[in-house]
């Protein structure tokens, strides 16, 4: 799973001498929030988000009114953008696992994705991880989706899937994680079709050495 599979292509791009009100107004009409800020052939130079376009009123509190608005017509994203050091970017062959780290480690929302001129041909962001989150663990599909407790030991998932497949069950996604604050446990995650929640409980309970955590059904379309 890679970032250049997930990005937004071909975002909107802005030049550093754009008016802070010009690009609250394209994020407001193309309903995004961070803007890639370029240069001559679309080199990456900054990026501003919703929040870096917000004026604080202390900024603000000195003036009078004559003042603000001549202050906020001369004021550009170039004053305000996130530059240099301060400035994240990926590669388009970056996982999305490097992605969500980058963005967790710095406290960030948006990535602009850069080829290896440094030229803007991507954004992701963290709306981006999540539908992805959301389409490995087949949220929009029905079906019933179960979180089973195992022992952190060889065999575990092999006996949870062979008890599924033994019934001819499908499974359309699945992912696991350790348990939380316990070393020695991991929760599996399993979206399975076919089956129903009742017929599903009664074969997982009997598995050994295996604990139910949730079942239920899930993705259904409306009624």
């Amino acid at each position: 799973m890679l970032v250049k599979d997930y990005m937004t292509r071909h975002p909107i791009l802005i030049e550093p001498t754009l008016r802070v009100a010009e690009a609250q107004q394209l994020m407001t009409k193309n309903n995004i929030r961070h803007l890639p800020v370029v240069g001559n052939g679309k080199m990456i130079l900054g990026l501003v988000s919703r929040q870096r376009l917000m004026i604080s009123p202390e900024r603000l509190g000195s003036l009078d009114v004559w003042e603000i608005t001549r202050y906020l017509s001369d004021l550009t994203v170039s004053k305000v953008m996130v530059a240099g050091k301060d400035l994240r970017t990926l590669k388009p062959e970056a996982t999305l696992e490097e992605a969500a780290d980058l963005m967790i480690r710095n406290k960030i929302s948006g990535l602009p994705v850069v080829d290896g001129d440094g030229a803007v041909v991507g954004i992701i962001t963290e709306t981006d991880l999540l539908i992805e989150l959301q389409n490995l663990l087949g949220a929009q599909d029905p079906g019933v989706r179960i979180v089973m407790r195992v022992p952190d030991r060889k065999g575990e998932f092999n006996k949870l899937t062979r008890a599924i497949s033994e019934k001819g069950w499908g499974i359309m996604a699945m992912g696991s994680v350790r348990t939380p604050k316990v070393a020695d446990k991991w929760d599996l995650v399993l979206k399975v079709r076919h089956g129903t929640k009742g017929e599903l409980i009664e074969v997982l309970k009997r598995i050994p050495d295996q604990e139910i955590v949730d079942v239920r059904e899930t993705g259904q379309p409306p009624l």
